[in-house]
Formats: structure tokens, C-alpha cells, sequence
């Protein structure tokens, strides 16, 4: 008789993992989304600078719109509705680019965490694993779960032990490249 062999998970544990966010909370990948950061300050300051700008019109046209010609008012209305959607648009054009500047990351660390996390998963039992990102609609397809079922943090770590990048320097509060809005 021949002995049949499985490569896939065995175990009848089941375990839940936040799988786009593991991705992040890595060395590597907070190293990643650090130097994107650093990389789209320029254009997010460039976005701020527009920002005051076209706040300083709208409060010149509150302040003296009654005061103006209307000439003058006008052109200032078109001014600020020209400015208000270049602005939009730059916005709207940063967001899409540092969205996807982000998912590329995503997926390249992804990739590189598939063996870890398939690996973790096979030497731990489990047969059942479910992914409750954030990114799916607010926690995923999951009505209810224990954090006994959840694996991020010991994936992440077996990531890092593995991949040999070292933690980041602490820094103060970290902030997301595309949170911030204009």
C-alpha cells in the first residue's frame, strides 16, 4: 500500500488572523510604510500649502466680499472655485497614488510572509484559518471570535525571526501616508 501525503494544513484547530495588518505591523513592513511616509511628506505639504491658501481666499472673499466690486468679487469666486478643484483633484490623485504605493508593499511582503505564515499554521495543527482584516469591510465576514483564535501577533513574529529585519527605532506616533486629508 502507499502511504498518501497531505501538503496542506492537517490539524482540526481553527484560527483567525488579521492578515493585511500582520503584513504592516512587520519589521520590515513598518520599515516600508516608514519610507513611504517620508517619501509623500513633499506632496502632502505641497497639499497643505494649497489648502491655506485657498482658505485665505475664502476668508478675503467673507471679509471683504461686500466691500468688492463686482468685478472684483467675481473674479474672486472663480479664483476660489478654480483653486477649490485643482486642489480636489491633487487630492483626490495623492490618495489613489499613496493607496496603491501602499497596496504594492502589501502584496510584496505578502508573498515574502506566505511560506512563515503556511509554515506556522502546518507546525501549529491548524485546519481552518480565517483572514479578518480591517480592509474587508470593517473585520471581515467574521459575526463573532475569540482572541484565543487569533495567530497575527505570532505570525508577525515568526516573520520577523525569519526575515532578519530589525525592529524599527521607536518613533513618535507613526502616522498613516494617506490619512491625512487636506
Amino acid at each position: 500500500s502507499t502511504a498518501a501525503t497531505t501538503t496542506g494544513p492537517t490539524g482540526t484547530k481553527i484560527a483567525t488572523i488579521a492578515l493585511y495588518e500582520a503584513v504592516g505591523a512587520t519589521n520590515e513592513g513598518q520599515r516600508e510604510l516608514e519610507a513611504l511616509s517620508k517619501k509623500l511628506d513633499p506632496k502632502q505639504s505641497e497639499l497643505k500649502a494649497q489648502n491655506d491658501e485657498l482658505d485665505s481666499l475664502k476668508k478675503q472673499l467673507q471679509t471683504q466680499g461686500d466691500k468688492l466690486n463686482d468685478e472684483a468679487r467675481g473674479n474672486l469666486v472663480r479664483q476660489i472655485d478654480t483653486k477649490q478643484k485643482a486642489l480636489d483633484r491633487a487630492a483626490q490623485d495623492f490618495r489613489e497614488d499613496a493607496g496603491a504605493q501602499q497596496q504594492e508593499i502589501a502584496q510584496k511582503l505578502l508573498q515574502k510572509m506566505a511560506p512563515v505564515l503556511l509554515k506556522y499554521v502546518k507546525d501549529n495543527g491548524y485546519g481552518l484559518l480565517i483572514d479578518n482584516s480591517k480592509q474587508w469591510s470593517e473585520g471581515g465576514a467574521i459575526i463573532m471570535t475569540s482572541d484565543a483564535f487569533d495567530i497575527t501577533k505570532a505570525v508577525v513574529e515568526a516573520y520577523n525571526a525569519q526575515s532578519g529585519v530589525p525592529a524599527p527605532a521607536a518613533a513618535p506616533a507613526a502616522a498613516k501616508p494617506a490619512a491625512t486629508r487636506p
